[in-house]
Order: structure tokens, then sequence, then C-alpha cells
């Protein structure tokens, strides 16, 4: 089905089916429960898992894929934002004009810093686009101010041209009408799930350019662009250009990291500079590593596991804790909670920290590696394997 083999178009239905049901699953506990801290079924959540985890994919494509570490991406996600705030001051709050003025933006300005960063590989082309990223940054904090509004950030006001709203018209981002920030609340029993129309026209995008990761990386263009990660040298030498495949895979990324960003600007019409900053760079970088460089699913997963301890971790704090700890002895419950202190709030992000250092060594392929090896572990592929090995070993090759 859509050009994929049976195992891939079985994958992309479970995809599918997953991110579909993200506002049931996303909600497992009851809302009066202690444990609803940790329900991540809000719209706000829910949106920002989508759209980095496009973010994600789209750099996947060059580091897991081509193997260029780039640390400008944010750049492209900060022109995105520009671009769609640009189309709601111009012409109307429809967030499509934007989107598509993001990606060509976003796709043109990655051409640009990709042909010079290119020019060299390793660290010198990682320190490259980052000095390129902080450029950016630079300039649309304190140059470009007509362009950005500095360090105000971009928004819309009531004196902008906006040429196509009319009375009828949403004063909210929407697409053709259907406004991004309504959302529909279902109460069943204990449970409140939220579908929200953000998410599922984030989610939607994000099934959609999943399908096209897959297409990238089953075609001929995906497996030059892993031969060029394994070996350029020998590539080279066998007649190669690697520089053409590499320039694509740089401006495919960063069209991802645009539509990304102009995504974000559809949930909340404000674009500003501290989108560009070399930590939103680092982020992704920490995504893409943790849920698994070079695997289909595991950015994805990695953006979703770094936003939920972004969201969920931080909002606990030591009244919650006490609450946790209540039927505990007082001295226990003081103790206990003086431990766990240090790594929420505010410290959620040594909490992230010691789980990344903890994957890197014992899951160097990242979550999807440690999902896979639970798998194997449940369905014992692995015994089976040694069994097969000691008791059917292979024949020695024939020599003639």
């Amino acid at each position: 089905m859509l050009g994929l083999s049976k195992k891939d178009t079985t994958f992309l239905l479970i995809v599918i089916i997953l991110t579909l049901a993200t506002p049931i699953l996303l909600q497992p506990f009851p809302e009066n429960s202690a444990l609803a801290q940790f329900n991540a079924g809000y719209p706000d959540l829910m949106q920002r898992f989508a759209i980095f985890g496009i973010f994600a994919i789209g750099f996947n494509i060059l580091f897991g894929l081509t193997g260029y570490l780039s640390f400008g991406h944010a750049a492209f996600l900060g022109v995105g934002s520009y671009s769609v705030v640009w189309m709601y001051k111009l012409l109307s709050y429809n967030v499509v004009p934007g989107l598509i003025l993001a990606i060509v933006v976003s796709g043109l300005f990655a051409l640009l810093i990709g042909y010079i960063s290119l020019r060299r590989s390793g660290i010198y082309f990682s320190i490259l686009t980052l000095a390129f990223a902080q450029m950016s940054f630079n300039l649309a904090y304190s140059v470009l101010t007509p362009l950005t509004n500095g360090e105000t950030g971009l928004q819309v006001y009531l004196n902008d041209p906006q040429v196509l709203m009319d009375e009828s018209s949403p004063t909210s981002p929407h697409f053709f009408g259907i406004v991004m920030n309504e959302s529909v609340k279902l109460d069943v029993g204990g449970w409140l799930f939220t579908f929200s129309n953000g998410y599922y026209f984030c989610a939607i995008i994000a099934i959609i350019v999943f399908y096209l990761s897959m297409r990238i990386f089953r075609s001929p263009f995906g497996i030059m662009l892993r031969a060029i990660k394994t070996n350029q040298t020998r590539m080279n030498y066998t007649g190669l250009n690697p520089r053409p495949y590499t320039l694509a895979a740089f401006v495919i990324s960063g069209m991802y990291a645009g539509l990304a960003g102009g995504l974000l600007a559809a949930m909340d019409p404000l674009a500003g500079a501290e989108r560009m900053q070399w930590t939103a760079s680092g982020e992704v970088v920490l995504m893409t590593i943790l849920g698994g460089a070079g695997t289909l699913m595991g950015p994805v997963l990695g953006a979703g596991f770094i936003k939920y301890f972004e969201n969920i971790f931080s909002k606990i704090n030591d009244n919650i804790l006490h609450t946790w700890f209540a039927a505990l002895p007082d001295g226990i419950e003081d103790a206990i909670v003086f431990l766990i202190h240090p790594f929420i709030g505010k410290g959620w992000h040594l909490t992230l920290g010691l789980m990344f250092m903890l994957v890197v060594i014992f899951l160097p392929g990242g979550l999807i590696e440690g999902g896979s090896r639970i798998w194997n572990a449940v369905t014992g592929k692995n015994r089976r394997k040694k069994h097969d090995a000691e008791h059917h070993p292979k024949p020695a090759p024939h020599v003639s």
C-alpha cells in the first residue's frame, strides 16, 4: 500500500492508530486520583509531542541516515514560526498559506546554509551549523527587528493588513474555519478525555511526514545516504559525488524543521528569537539519540519522552510529594521528599540527564533498542536463536 512493503504498511497502520488514539492513551489515570499528575492528555502537550516529533524525524534524515550532526537546526524552526506569523499579519489566520511559506523559506535557507557548511564534514560541519544558527538568533533578536520585532517577538496586531479577513473569519489560527484551540471534552467515569482540533491537525501532518520519511529510508536515495554515512571516502573512490545527496538531505531536514516551527505558530500565533537558540538545536539532538538515531520511530519516541519530562516532572513540587507519601510516618515522609526534591520541579533537567546517561551507556541504540530487548526477552527470540546456533550449526564452506 502507498508504495510500502507489507511489513512497513502494517507498521504505518499501527503508528496511525496509536497517533489518533493518543488523547485516550495519555490519560491512564482518573482525574481525581493522586497519579493524575502523570496524565499528559491535554492539548498543548499533545501538540508538542506531534510537532517536535516532526522536528526530530527531519533531523534524523540528516543525522541518523546520513551521519551529519547539525547543531543549527533551530534556525529553521525559528524561520518557520516567523513565516507563519507574517502570513497571519498580511493575509488572515488561516494556517495553510503560512505553513506553505514556512516550508519554502526554510528550504531556501537550508539550501544556503547547507551549500556552505557541507564543504566540511565531522566536527567542522557541526561548528559551522552552530555558528549560522547563532548568527540567525542574533539577527532575529537585535538586527532584523522590523521583521522579527526583536526580543518582544512577532505577533498579530489590530492594525495589521490581514487582507483576506472578513467579519465571519475566526480571530485565531484555523484551518478553513476549523479553529485550532477548540476541543471536545468527553467525561467517562473518572476520566476526562480532550479531543483537540489543533492536536489532530498536527497529528495528521505528523503521519504524512512520517510516511514520507519511510519512503526516503526505503528509496535508492536513502540507500545512497546510508552509503555516505558508512564510508564516504570509499564512495568517492567509486566515482560518485556525495555532495548533491548530502545537500538534498540537509534541505529536506531543514524543511521538516521549518514545518515544525510553523506548526508551533499555528497553535500559538507568536514567534520569538528564543526558538533559534542553540539549546533548541541541542534538544533535537538529544531527542534523536535518546529514541534511537537512524531508526524510523526512535526520534518520535525521544521527542515525546523529553517533552513529557519537561512538562510533567517540572510541575511536581514538594506539596505533591507530601500528598503521595502522607501515609508514611512524618520522619520517613520528610526524608523521602528531601531525597526526591532535587530531581523534580526546576530540577527535572537533572532527572532527564541521568536517564540520558543510562540510555547512552546501556542502550546505545536508544529506546528502540530497549524495546527490542524487552520484546525478544518476552517472546524468547534470543533463546531460540541460541538454541538453533547450538543444535543446527552452519556447515563449513566447501573448498574445491
